[in-house]
């Protein structure tokens, strides 16, 4: 769409942005937790700030909600609404461990089935982003001080690598088995608790599974719909894959408040397949968690 240009431009300035202070700024945490009950690091509100500063002059962007804030903000009527995580796996910066942003696009209502386009950015080695529209999902990388395409994403039917989140003791037992048995088939594990890295690495790959699943302790889910799950949802289905909370297509979901979880599967055709038929007939098991 001709409109998401200007904000896939300030996304991009945001990226460099973001790229600087992770370099140079205090990795510290802040005595305040966000509205997710995660501790902040002092970057997550340095990073929120630098989003809603160049965001604000976005002619095309109407208001803004994230990991970070209660409630929404609103420059002007009208416009598309963003829905980010400033800086999803901001702990992983002490450790020199890639991080990145994610961003999600609406149009009326904070909703998946109202996303019109998707964007992430990587801090890793090098500065990556990823932006998505319906039919095309393209990857840009850092060159000379800006971000230069280097070609479209497509997954495989198919891949070869897990990314299993969540506490394995908190696992329920058809998870497990599942999990194990995908690792038979010959699976490898590539996971590194950063969101945004992990399923960079599925999507560069050319597919595999992303599983953040209900726990006996988080029955709904720790990733949260509008900042994270959505967005990625989105970029999955446009790049040829799927992502569904075990049953349904995360999409479909409904969203009760801008802060609300669900358990998410991203990933090839193949691997969400495998989900589904465990997740159906395990279905009335987890309803009594």
């Amino acid at each position: 769409m001709e409109q998401l240009k200007s904000i896939f431009n300030g996304i991009g300035e945001i990226g460099f942005q973001i790229a600087e202070k992770i370099k140079t700024g205090d990795t510290g945490k802040v005595e305040h937790y966000n509205q997710s009950g995660d501790q902040q690091v002092k970057l997550d509100l340095v990073s929120d700030q630098i989003v809603e500063q160049v965001l604000k002059k976005v002619e095309e962007v109407g208001e803004i909600v994230s990991e970070e804030k209660r409630e929404p903000v609103r420059f002007r009527e009208g416009g598309f609404k963003i829905a980010y995580d400033p800086l999803d796996g901001s702990s992983l910066i002490d450790v020199n461990l890639s991080v990145g942003s994610i961003f999600g696009i609406y149009k009326g209502e904070y909703r998946g089935d109202r996303l019109v386009g998707a964007v992430y950015i990587v801090y890793g080695p090098r500065l990556e982003m990823v932006t998505a529209v319906p039919g095309k999902v393209l990857h840009y990388r850092e060159r000379n001080g800006k971000f230069e395409p280097v070609g479209e994403i497509k997954l495989k039917e198919k891949g070869k690598i897990l990314a299993p989140g969540g506490t394995q003791g908190k696992w329920f037992p058809f998870h497990k088995g599942l999990i194990d048995s995908l690792f038979r088939e010959g699976y490898r594990l590539r996971y590194s608790g950063g969101m945004v890295p992990d399923l960079h690495q599925i999507l560069l790959k050319g597919g595999g599974l992303f599983s953040y699943p209900a726990t006996t302790d988080k029955p709904a889910g720790k990733l949260r719909k509008l900042f994270e799950v959505f967005p990625f949802g989105f970029i999955f289905k446009e790049a040829g894959g799927e992502a569904i909370d075990g049953t349904t297509d995360l999409l479909e979901l409904g969203v009760k408040g801008y802060h609300d979880t669900t358990p998410c599967f991203f990933g090839s055709k193949y691997e969400i397949e495998r989900v589904r038929k465990t997740y159906l007939e395990q279905k009335e098991r987890i309803k009594r968690y």
